[in-house]
């Protein structure tokens, strides 16, 4: 198995190619990169440090390195990953916008989308939806699904995973598996007759293209006017449904894996999110206030 082969089990072709951009220039640079240990892939982070100003580029190139010595270890040409647990610190996530994350009720109502003038793209629209709702997907992972993930008989989805999520299987809820069913046999067909090559992917666009995140994130955008003072987006929708989990007591590494979170610091940040709910809360309705 080549290194493509391997990154094209979990990712889709734009982040394919730039990872083998980045690991080709880190191979060219380090002719002995093979043989790394720890301490010279941290001394290669550093020259990268002093290179970029961004500290984005640098962990661009961090995950290229880390899926290039994750493939060596996969194929047993090595018997560790010496990047594996290589961070930057300074590569803050987002903080939450509670103020713009959606109740349980509010959520419900994403999973009727307006209807659309070809009617075969509602059915599709609500698949994407209530992927987003039910199982919290990133756009990214979404638009890497194939048919072949599906597996209706037993209610459940395989969810390859990206470079900063887990590949999971994850349960369907009832609903989703009768709204699966009509999409694969009255909507998807109809969508992909005619097209050039019929794709693999679970959506399509109209014209039986592969849907692209910029498809799901129009369809989000369709719901802003239930929401006017929140800024609704796929990766709100995401944070509500997590911060619901912890809110109803599931405990912090079920919904770690649930998200497909790589390290448990990330779900906590959710659970930090949920301590700053409650005590709003609580001054809200303090009797002293």
């Amino acid at each position: 198995m080549t290194i493509q082969e391997y990154l094209q089990q979990s990712h889709p072709c734009s982040t394919v190619k730039s990872y083998l951009r980045e690991i080709t220039i880190f191979l060219q640079q380090n002719p002995r990169a093979e043989n790394y240990g720890y301490k010279e892939v941290m001394q290669y982070i550093g020259v990268l440090r002093i290179r970029y100003s961004n500290v984005k580029n640098v962990h661009r190139i961090l995950q290229a390195i880390k899926k290039y010595y994750h493939y060596l270890h996969y194929t047993g040409q090595r018997k560790d990953n010496p990047a594996r647990a290589i961070r930057l610190r300074d590569n803050k996530t987002k903080d939450i916008q509670l103020q713009d994350l959606l109740t349980a009720s509010e959520l419900l109502q994403l999973l009727q989308p307006p209807k659309e003038r070809y009617s075969l793209l509602t059915i599709r629209n609500k698949v994407m939806m209530s992927l987003l709702v039910n199982q919290a997907l990133k756009v990214g992972e979404i638009v890497q699904l194939e048919l072949r993930h599906l597996n209706l008989q037993a209610g459940t989805i395989l969810i390859p995973g990206t470079g900063h999520t887990n590949k999971r299987t994850l349960q369907l809820k009832a609903e989703q598996i009768m709204l699966l069913h009509e999409y694969l046999t009255e909507g998807r067909p109809h969508l992909v007759t005619g097209s050039v090559a019929e794709s693999s992917k679970l959506l399509v666009t109209q014209s039986g293209q592969p849907a692209s995140i910029s498809d799901i994130q129009y369809v989000v955008k369709s719901f802003r006017h239930l929401f006017a003072e929140k800024h609704l987006t796929a990766q709100v929708i995401r944070m509500s449904v997590i911060m619901n989990l912890l809110n109803a007591g599931n405990d912090i590494r079920v919904v770690q894996v649930f998200a497909g979170h790589m390290h448990p610091d990330t779900t906590e940040k959710y659970k930090q999110a949920h301590i700053e709910i409650l005590k709003m809360e609580i001054q809200k309705h303090h009797p002293l206030q």
